[in-house]
C-alpha cells in the first residue's frame, strides 16, 4: 500500500527557502505574526496586477503575490494594504472591537460602528443601515478606510519600535507623506549572531496586488541591505513602527 503525503500549503512560511545559517523565529499561536506567515500565495510565477488587470510597474520586484483581493477601484494602495492585512487578521479572529483606523482628518473609523449600520457622513456617524457583520460588509468598511486614510494617518496611529534589531513579522516601515510609502514585514529569520533578515510586502500606486518583494534575486532583506526598490531608503530603523 502506498501512502502519499499531501503537499505543504503554499504560503509565506513555506514558499521561501531560509538563508543558510538562519532559522525562523518562533511566534505565538494565534498572533498576527503567525497569521502573516500563513497568508496564502497565488501560484508561483503569478504577475503582480493592478486593479485594472494590467501588469503593475512593480512586477519586476515580485517574489510572490498574496492571495488577497485588490478590488475594482484605485483604493488599496500602500498603507491600505497594511490596514487590509491587519483588518483581515482581526476580523477572522472576531476581535471586532479592535478594528479601527483613523482618517487623515483625525476621524476614528471603527468597524463596530459600520457593522452596526452607521455610515460616515460629514466627519460623523449616521445610522442608515441594518446591522451586518458579514465579510462583504467588512470589505465595504475597508474600502471606506482606504478612501480617507493613508500613510499620514497610519504613521500617527502606529507605535515606534523601541528595539529595531528585534523587529518581527507585522512591523511596518513607514514614512507618512503625500503620497509617502510603507512596507510590512511578513517573516523574520535570525542567525547565531542574532542578525535578522526579513521578507517585505507592499502595494503601490495605482492599486495593485499585495506583493512579497525581491531584489537582486533574493526575497530576504536586512537593515544594511540597500536596494533600488521604490522608497528603498525606508528600510531604516527610524521608520519602523508596529500596531
Amino acid at each position: 500500500m502506498a501512502f502519499w503525503l499531501s503537499p505543504l500549503p503554499d504560503n509565506v512560511k513555506t514558499r521561501f527557502a531560509i538563508p543558510a545559517g538562519y532559522q525562523q523565529l518562533k511566534v505565538a499561536p494565534g498572533s498576527f505574526e503567525e497569521w502573516l506567515q500563513n497568508l496564502p500565495l497565488k501560484p508561483a510565477g503569478t504577475h503582480t496586477l493592478t486593479y485594472r488587470g494590467d501588469i503593475a510597474r512593480t512586477d519586476v520586484y515580485t517574489a510572490a503575490v498574496a492571495d488577497v483581493s485588490v478590488g475594482k477601484q484605485d483604493l488599496q494602495q500602500c498603507a491600505d494594504a497594511v490596514m487590509r492585512l491587519r483588518g483581515e487578521y482581526l476580523y477572522h479572529q472576531k476581535r471586532y472591537n479592535e478594528i479601527s483606523f483613523n482618517f487623515v482628518s483625525g476621524f476614528k473609523c471603527d468597524y463596530v460602528h459600520y457593522a452596526d449600520g452607521y455610515r460616515y457622513s460629514g466627519n460623523h456617524w449616521k445610522l442608515t443601515a441594518k446591522k451586518d457583520y458579514s465579510y462583504n460588509t467588512f470589505l465595504k468598511y475597508m474600502e471606506l478606510v482606504f478612501a480617507y486614510a493613508g500613510t499620514l494617518s497610519l504613521e500617527k496611529q502606529l507605535k515606534p519600535v523601541s528595539a529595531p534589531d528585534q523587529l518581527k513579522a507585522g512591523d511596518i516601515f513607514i514614512h507618512g507623506g503625500s503620497p509617502g510609502h510603507c512596507f510590512i514585514v511578513m517573516e523574520v529569520v535570525e542567525n547565531s549572531a542574532h542578525k535578522r533578515q526579513f521578507l517585505l510586502a507592499q502595494s503601490f500606486m495605482p492599486a495593485q496586488n499585495i506583493q512579497v518583494l525581491q531584489y537582486d534575486g533574493s526575497p530576504w532583506f536586512s537593515m544594511d541591505k540597500s536596494s533600488d526598490i521604490a522608497y528603498g531608503n525606508l528600510i531604516n530603523p527610524q521608520y519602523l513602527r508596529s500596531f
